[in-house]
């Protein structure tokens, strides 16, 4: 068995780490694998709950909260392993859910990465937002899922039960080579939190490699656990880390049109948010833009360097449409709609 380092990032996570990780221990004594819990600087005691009763679990503290990209890149660049699983701590494993995902992605060198099927805790029988059964993002960056398209989240589907190609894995649960983690550069600590698993998802794509998600693996997803939906930091954060992904990640000829595209749809948001009365996040969206605005040359470097790596633009797995119509014009509310047969289109790797 290869080696296997599971990471949780945990801060003030004393509760989930109390619920969950009887069951992570339970299911993961598997030889050549290591739980570790990198600790965000908490101050609820976590690392004192875990010295005594987890001793054998390794326990990397840091100073303070470095949000979950910086949390994750100081975590795994101190640790020596295979295959890095990326893990939260508000998930519920089941019984052999890792191995499946390890020998998938000893069989096929070509996957950067692989996630289970992200199940919701309170709705078992529910695909939970944070990934469902496999990430997707149409042309203008907005992410959804096999399984949840914006808030609707689909009953578990057997046409989902395919193990097949998708564009992003869930940062809430991924297993990562960790040799092409590092040749990617981990995470984008800019981001802080929210869609940096997209972002680094899209370079693996740019360079090449493949992402799949494995649904015999299932694991049971809290959701929401640091930051609910409702909080104006995280639509700031959603909004601008979005903005941030399609500036790094698509053709130079195709970023001021997608852009001015996404600027438009980003007003019809607030639009929303000002008819519901959320002046907080009609703030948040307006910082967002502002920040990107400021900060946006700062990756003219970064596509430099990058392009080095890049072997192609074009991938089957973004939509060529707008969800955002789909959904809300058109009523395709399900993955299984979608225009052009998305939903049958991908690489399974069964075959």
């Amino acid at each position: 068995m290869p080696k296997t380092a599971v990471v949780i990032l945990n801060w003030n996570g004393i509760d989930y780490l109390r619920e969950f990780l009887p069951s992570l221990v339970r299911y993961t004594a598997i030889p050549g694998v290591e739980l570790v819990v990198a600790d965000n600087g908490s101050s609820d005691q976590s690392v004192e709950f875990l010295a005594a009763e987890y001793p054998k679990i390794k326990v990397l503290k840091f100073d303070k909260n470095y949000g979950f990209a910086g949390g994750y890149n100081k975590a795994l660049e101190q640790l020596e392993a295979d295959y890095f699983m990326v893990l939260n701590s508000d998930i519920e494993v089941s019984d052999k859910w890792l191995e499946p995902l390890i020998t998938l992605m000893e069989q096929q060198p070509k996957l950067a990465a692989c996630s289970p099927l992200l199940l919701d805790y309170n709705n078992k029988e529910s695909y939970e937002y944070a990934g469902a059964a496999g990430g997707y993002v149409d042309k203008y960056g907005y992410t959804f899922c096999r399984g949840r398209i914006f808030d609707k989240n689909e009953k578990i589907q057997t046409a989902y039960n395919k193990p097949v190609e998708v564009f992003w894995t869930t940062g809430a649960c991924m297993l990562v080579r960790s040799e092409l983690f590092k040749k990617a550069g981990g995470f984008d600590e800019h981001f802080f939190a929210h869609m940096e698993e997209v972002d680094l998802c899209w370079r693996w794509k740019n360079m090449g490699y493949q992402l799949c998600v494995l649904p015999t693996s299932r694991v049971y997803h809290v959701g929401g656990g640091t930051l609910p939906k409702s909080n104006p930091f995280k639509t700031y954060l959603n909004f601008r880390n979005n903005l941030f992904l399609l500036y790094k990640n698509l053709p130079e000829n195709k970023i001021a049109k997608v852009l001015f595209t996404r600027r438009l749809m980003d007003l019809l948001s607030a639009v929303r948010f000002l008819a519901s009365f959320s002046f907080r996040d009609i703030g948040a969206i307006y910082r967002a833009h502002r920040h990107f605005d400021k900060k946006k040359n700062d990756y003219k470097v970064f596509r430099q360097v990058q392009s080095q790596h890049i072997l192609k633009f074009e991938h089957e797995e973004i939509y060529k449409h707008s969800i955002v119509m789909d959904y809300f014009l058109l009523g395709r509310k399900r993955f299984s709609q979608l225009r052009g047969d998305f939903a049958n289109k991908f690489i399974n790797f069964e075959d």
